[in-house]
């Protein structure tokens, strides 16, 4: 009897090394794997526009008062994020791109880009607390910017000019639009081409 419980405690105790052993290798494997992923960034759709391209040009009136204009000059770089009031993906975006907007509101606008009913899109600025935003509505500029997919987001310069755009589907892609303007390319797609072409 006291072979048989020195036994299973011996083989409890490899078996209990060998998992410690194998959990090690994998955890190993995962931050290698980890460093060989390149970020993806937001992915770009269509060619309506192309970075570098001058920006439509619309003047529109926003649901939370006053006339905006998209394009030409400003005096700062505003991300025109297209979203749908029944879109759960762009919902969970709203923080974050308030938070955006807080930290960078002396060199960044953000407006809010949609089509629809007034009424349906009225009470989802009031749920979500985006009064101090610019919240257009307007189908023409969606089909100037081919948008098919949301949530999405155009990066305009100062000076009128796409800098990026592409599918926001998380915070990872939302940062990818600011991150490509420091790099000085189109996307990250093209940043990490450039980079493979190196090595």
């Amino acid at each position: 009897m006291i072979d048989a419980l020195v036994i299973s405690n011996i083989v409890s105790w490899v078996i209990i090394i060998v998992m410690g052993i194998s959990l090690y290798a994998l955890a190993r494997q995962i931050g290698v794997l980890h460093e060989r992923i390149k970020p993806v960034g937001a992915l770009s759709l269509g060619q309506a526009v192309n970075s570098g391209d001058p920006a439509p040009t619309f003047n529109v009136n926003s649901l939370n008062g006053g006339p905006i204009t998209l394009g030409g000059n400003s005096n700062r770089t505003t991300l025109l994020f297209f979203l749908s009031s029944t879109c759960p993906v762009c919902k969970t975006l709203l923080p974050i791109l308030k938070s955006i907007q807080l930290q960078e509101r002396d060199t960044l606008q953000i407006i809010f880009a949609s089509d629809g009913d007034i009424t349906e899109h009225q009470r989802f600025i009031a749920e979500h607390q985006l009064e101090h935003f610019p919240y257009i509505l307007s189908a023409d500029v969606g089909i100037a910017y081919r948008i098919s997919k949301l949530p999405y987001g155009v990066l305009i310069s100062v000076d009128g000019e796409i800098i990026t755009h592409g599918l926001v589907n998380n915070r990872e892609h939302l940062e990818s639009l600011f991150e490509v303007q420091k790099l000085g390319v189109a996307t990250v797609q093209e940043y990490n081409a450039a980079q493979s072409g190196v090595n």
